[in-house]
């Protein structure tokens, strides 16, 4: 298994190859759809893996707000998995970069550790949002979503450790060649 570190601040940013829902963090984060009905890719192995639990409140989520909308986010319990917390959150679709995704998918990730902060949790795991049948390059999407997710940590000094479990080889050279470069930029 990879992995790469960078510290933010007294936080601490890892990259691991790996299964999220494996996660011994205090949240994992879901690339969900905005009806928050499961699916394919994260959302449907962590829904897998987290048991009925996980949709049963997804449901009661989506009667009162009716969707959730491309950079929002919410949370519901862990259900099975080794997390306590799940956060919801939705990506944008691919559509050229020229319909907001960036902005749309930095909100997935702020929005993401608010919540974390507001239930106290002290470690996230994220996947690769929108990176999948959302259809978003990961090259394109991993610097958008590390300069999100190291800029949050510089200015709020938690949660105290977020990781991002990529699930395959080419994910984490994308994530990992971006986290060079950010850090280099940092470095000057």
């Amino acid at each position: 298994m990879s992995s790469t570190f960078l510290a933010v601040g007294n936080c601490g940013l890892y990259l691991e190859q790996g299964d999220i829902t494996r996660s011994e963090t205090d949240a994992v984060v879901n690339a969900a759809n905005s009806g928050l009905r499961g699916g394919g890719g994260v959302d449907g192995a962590i829904h897998r893996a987290g048991g009925p639990e996980i949709m049963a409140e997804c449901r009661q989520i989506i009667r009162q707000i009716g969707f959730l909308p491309p950079g929002q986010a919410v949370r519901t319990g862990g259900g099975r998995l080794p997390a306590q917390h799940v956060i919801h959150t939705v990506g944008p679709v691919w559509q050229g970069g020229h319909a907001s995704e960036a902005e749309q998918l930095a909100s997935c990730y702020r929005t993401s550790l608010d919540i974390a902060r507001t239930w106290q949790c002290r470690s996230v795991a994220f996947p690769s949002i929108s990176t999948g049948v959302y259809g978003y390059p990961l090259a394109q999407a991993a610097p958008v979503a590390l300069r999100a997710v190291t800029a949050d940590l510089r200015r709020q000094q938690a949660p105290d450790k977020v990781i991002f479990f990529l699930f395959d080889d080419r994910s984490y050279s994308a994530y990992a060649q971006a986290l060079e470069q950010l850090a280099a930029e940092t470095d000057t």
